[in-house]
């Protein structure tokens, strides 16, 4: 099982630039928390609209389950919106804004969407890797054991 964390550009047209980096402490907490619960996680930062919706299409077709999907600049996107309603794995939408400045969701009723991560900078991810094990089941496993077992 694994949940992967597809990131869009940050900027599109002209300017196309792919997502910075997370940072190395969130990242290490992502994989760390991914492990304590079984599973595995796999990102892609993508550079264009093309990338991020090729992205979404092999993550559906692999042993994923669940995309935490940062849609960036492409999140009015009509060809990811066209896109979400057909993939199988359910998504939680992940915004690495600031609660002060918010960025714009994608439609509420857009494909799977399981929840909404936002206004907590890179944190964010924290947050929508949460959601996702709770959506698996697995959010009550930790060093190995699981609670209600």
């Amino acid at each position: 099982m694994s949940i992967f964390i597809i990131r869009g550009p940050e900027a599109a047209g002209q300017l196309i630039r792919a997502a910075q980096p997370l940072p190395a402490l969130v990242l290490k907490s992502l994989v760390h928390r991914a492990i304590d619960a079984g599973t595995t996680v796999a990102i892609r930062a993508c550079g264009s609209e093309q990338e991020l919706l090729d992205a979404l299409r092999v993550a559906d077709h692999s042993r994923g389950e669940v995309t935490l999907l940062d849609p960036g600049a492409c999140v009015n996107s009509a060809r990811l919106q066209r896109l979400l309603p057909h993939l199988h794995n359910a998504y939680v939408e992940v915004h690495d804004d600031d609660a002060r400045a918010p960025e714009a969701c994608l439609p509420a009723d857009v494909g799977q969407r399981i929840g909404v991560a936002r206004g907590y900078c890179a944190q964010s991810y924290m947050h929508a890797l949460e959601i996702a094990l709770d959506h698996l089941g697995c959010s009550e496993i930790a060093e190995g054991v699981h609670v209600g077992t």
